[in-house]
């Protein structure tokens, strides 16, 4: 199982800077299914190539059943230890993770710019499907070229293979490159090598954050990529097309060339607004604050618990409240709900009576939108004058940036915010909370957890002490 990469134009042995693989020697790295071995096939200044050797053992692959779902004689006679498969994807994100993220300590600029990149995928399965292949990649910009040959030289008879050694030359950042194959790769096999969870939806978005949503064979990029799962194609198509909405919302009011550039919104919405929702469920809260409410996407899901009977939805800009009205249909809202339903236009700089007497107030997203110097007049209005008896609050991890590739280094995640806080100031912040306000806190993680950056959105969960 063999893939390379190439740099073409000068200065070329910086690829291994960008790749993390030193060109002078060969590397070999421990899978839980073999082994990967990198190494140069070619280094000089306007020329170098990096390959991915994969190294399966068909017998240990038997033994553990992976990539085998037929039984019997297929466990040892299959051809999961030579073509392309969701395999090479797996070792891409596992020895070339780093630059999958666009990082580069040494080179970010680099890792920063369109390259003159070509690759080549050796035994691609493609069966009968051979124009899906530049129904696929064409749509991203790559000049593509198919090496195809015959079953076997000695019997012609049988005819060509169902198995190609396809090259992608294009214009792209290393970093884009990677995605693309970790992605498309499994896209043609259809056969995962290990067990499919939910949590593989968020691994898709991510690595598809900026290209996927825009692609003519979303859906059926999708639908193949977990292997015809249907429950979590759907939820992703779904999660998809509700992230296209926000992007769709925010260029209203954003300049779109500075939004294209600085901030990619990550498909995180519909976690962050159930966790959000359970957590105020398991306070008990009975009646609601949502402080910063926008266009109301939180309200609308308290909205529909028997156990909230009233919820006040409060934001600073009235353009933004009557937006709010529009996607709750507020006119049209059956009266049980419009009774639970309170909208008004507040600061959350200035006491306020109306945020007085609530069980629960939810702050989703909102304090990285605040000068940092003015978040000691927001903390006395909500936990020292409002006082309510929870407080759920949830923000950007700055950590968790460096995971996305289109995030420039030091760049925060949207143009409006005026910080964003690592682990260790979120938690700092907490604690000077319930010490001077009488509180303790929980903090929670919300998305895919990374081992060393953490969860892209920390939550914080406040509750008065008696």
């Amino acid at each position: 199982m063999l893939l390379t990469i190439t740099m073409n134009g000068i200065n070329t042995q910086e690829l291994g800077y960008l790749l993390h693989k030193n060109p002078q020697r060969a590397q070999c790295f421990e899978l839980n299914f073999g082994k990967a071995y990198v190494f140069y096939t070619e280094v000089s200044d306007d020329r170098t190539t990096a390959a991915l050797l994969l190294e399966l053992n068909p017998i240990d692959l038997a033994r553990g059943k992976l990539g085998s779902k037929d039984g019997g004689l297929f466990d040892y006679v299959n051809d999961r230890p030579y073509v392309s498969s969701s395999f090479m994807s797996t070792a891409i994100n596992s020895v070339f993770g780093t630059a999958m993220s666009g990082r580069c300590a040494k080179r970010q600029e680099l890792a920063d710019s369109v390259l003159d990149l070509e690759t080549t995928i050796y035994n691609l399965p493609v069966r009968s499907e051979k124009e899906f292949v530049k129904e696929i990649f064409e749509p991203l910009g790559y000049e593509i070229t198919v090496r195809e040959s015959v079953l076997d030289e000695k019997f012609t008879e049988w005819g060509e293979s169902c198995y190609i050694d396809l090259t992608l030359k294009g214009k792209v950042k290393l970093s884009e490159l990677l995605n693309h194959l970790y992605v498309l790769i499994p896209v043609f096999d259809k056969q995962k090598h290990y067990y499919i969870s939910e949590d593989e939806i968020d691994k898709l978005l991510r690595h598809g954050e900026g290209w996927l949503a825009t692609h003519p064979l979303k859906n059926k990029i999708i639908r193949r990529y977990f292997d015809m799962r249907k429950s979590y194609a759907n939820k992703t198509i779904a999660r998809l097309l509700e992230t296209e909405s926000e992007t769709e919302d925010e260029t209203e009011e954003e300049n779109p060339q500075e939004q294209e550039t600085l901030e990619k919104k990550i498909p995180l919405n519909t976690q962050r607004m159930e966790t959000v929702k359970n957590a105020v469920l398991s306070s008990g809260a009975e009646t609601v604050l949502d402080i910063g409410c926008g266009e109301g996407k939180l309200t609308a899901i308290l909205l529909r618990e028997q156990q909230i009977k009233k919820i006040t939805a409060a934001d600073v800009s009235v353009s933004v409240l009557e937006k709010a009205k529009q996607k709750l249909n507020y006119e049209s809202m059956k009266p049980y709900l419009k009774n639970k339903l309170t909208l008004i236009q507040a600061s959350l700089m200035y006491k306020d009576e109306r945020f007085s007497g609530f069980d629960a107030a939810c702050v989703v997203e909102v304090i990285e939108h605040l000068d940092i110097q003015r978040i000691p007049f927001f903390e006395k209005v909500l936990f020292g004058y409002a006082q309510p008896k929870t407080v759920i609050l949830t923000t950007p991890n700055k950590e968790y940036n460096v995971k996305y590739p289109t995030l420039a280094n030091g760049t925060l995640r949207h143009r409006d915010h005026r910080f964003e806080w690592t682990r260790d100031e979120f938690k700092n912040w907490c604690e000077h909370i319930c010490s001077e306000f009488g509180y303790k806190a929980e903090i929670k993680n919300i998305g895919e957890t990374d081992v060393e950056y953490g969860s892209p959105t920390q939550m914080g969960v406040f509750t008065k002490c008696v």
